[in-house]
């Protein structure tokens, strides 16, 4: 199945690129690569702020993550034209907000590796790490930065 087809089952639409909050861009390619730069929880349009341990659980912290995995698929688009493009997603790199103490960032992370999964099939089948931080920009619960080879 397609990757356009698969997103439609899902009832995804990709979201355009997010202007950066600050002094980087959103993706950089280089030979075969695409590095996306770390993408915030948003909800409602504004910073999904939390943190795990203190004022949010780990299954809204998931949710958040899958947001954050769409986000960033809106803006792998942008990077390659199309998504069928992609030979495969090679790696998340997960942060979540936490109070010490807190050790479900796997968990959390796996919002988005299941949708990315959900989405390439195989091809979306990546190496990950998750950590726990102590903070993240404006407070954001979860921030998620992709590598994927076209």
């Amino acid at each position: 199945m397609s990757i356009a087809q698969n997103l439609k089952n899902l009832g995804i639409s990709l979201p355009p690129v997010s202007t950066p909050a600050a002094a980087y861009v959103p993706y950089v390619q280089t030979g075969n690569l695409v590095f996306l730069s770390g993408h915030i929880a948003r909800k409602d349009g504004k910073p999904w702020v939390g943190q795990l341990g203190t004022d949010m659980d780990t299954a809204t912290a998931k949710e958040a993550a899958r947001a954050i995995a769409i986000d960033l698929l809106g803006t792998l688009q942008a990077a390659v034209g199309d998504l069928e493009r992609v030979k495969r997603v090679v790696k998340l790199l997960g942060l979540v907000n936490s109070a010490p103490g807190y050790t479900e960032h796997h968990l959390v992370i796996n919002g988005a590796s299941e949708l990315i999964a959900q989405v390439f099939g195989a091809r979306g089948a990546h190496a990950r790490s998750a950590f726990g931080v102590a903070q993240l920009p404006m407070g954001a619960a979860v921030e998620i930065e992709l590598i994927a080879e076209v």
